[in-house]
């Protein structure tokens, strides 16, 4: 019995030293005498980017204090910590447990955005080295819109929803940037049709992004490309009433004049009185 205590004396020697309630333990961090010290020291380390320590001073805590609040900021923190070394997939799948976990914590929606924005963050750069942003593949950008549209309509009155709705509009930019590059792609070797329908996707997702113009004269283009005047003249129709104080109306209306098409539609006729 008493070789069993000695034992165990030399491993808690070995594993940690004790000075006034602080330990120091086996990788060298001097960890604080309760919960909120150590949460303190990580939140310290991780604002200087000492990520290591920070993950340290957060394990610890999660580990020492599991049944208080205390480690349930800890969990959150360990995935900030993720986040900012730039490691969005381990992030992401440490806020969602968090969520999971803990779907009541009063911090539950930034957890959520934290996570939506993972998938932002790890859209391609646009380094000179690389094909333009439009040019790569959007399946990231895609995951960041699905994930914050989910966020707004999950949780709408977060104070993280105006950022959320901003970077909402900037991925729909991006995606209304890739489909015009690939309709551009296809009219240069005129397959109409295919610019059609990735011209008409901007139209139907993407509207009010900043390309409403340029799809409706690019859709003009097309359609009478494809001896369809009645859709050419229905594209430019709808821009003229949406828009209808835009300097491009005019244009629009001197297109519609050309085709022989009024540039809005006219009234229903009135039924007649006799029948």
């Amino acid at each position: 019995m008493r070789r069993l205590f000695v034992t165990a004396a030399v491993f808690c020697a070995a594993s940690c030293a004790t000075t006034g309630g602080a330990e120091t333990g086996e990788d060298g961090v001097v960890y604080g005498a309760d919960a909120e010290s150590n949460l303190k020291k990580g939140d310290e380390a991780l604002e200087s980017k000492n990520f290591p320590e920070a993950q340290h001073y957060f394990e610890f805590v999660k580990t020492k204090y599991p049944f208080l609040d205390a480690a349930k900021t800890a969990e959150l923190r360990l995935a900030d910590v993720d986040f900012e070394r730039d490691r969005f997939i381990e992030a992401r799948d440490r806020y969602q447990t968090f969520i999971r976990l803990h779907p009541t914590h009063p911090k539950v929606d930034y957890a959520a955005f934290r996570g939506a924005l993972s998938h932002y963050k790890d859209i391609p750069s646009d380094f000179f080295l690389l094909p333009p942003a439009e040019e790569k593949d959007q399946a990231e950008v895609q995951n960041a819109l699905v994930s914050m549209q989910d966020f707004v309509r999950l949780y709408p009155d977060s104070t993280f929803v105006p950022e959320a709705k901003k970077i909402i509009d900037d991925v729909k930019h991006r995606l209304a940037e890739h489909e015009l590059y690939v309709a551009g792609f296809y009219a240069k070797r005129e397959r109409w049709p295919a610019v059609v329908n990735r011209l008409n996707v901007v139209a139907k997702k993407y509207s009010g992004v900043g390309f409403d113009e340029r799809v409706a004269f690019e859709l003009f283009d097309a359609y009478r490309a494809l001896h369809d005047d009645a859709k050419a003249a229905e594209t430019l129709r709808g821009f003229v009433e949406k828009n209808p104080d835009a300097p491009a109306a005019a244009k629009a209306k001197k297109l519609l004049g050309a085709l022989g098409t009024p540039s809005s539609t006219p009234p229903p006729a009135a039924p007649d009185a006799g029948t």
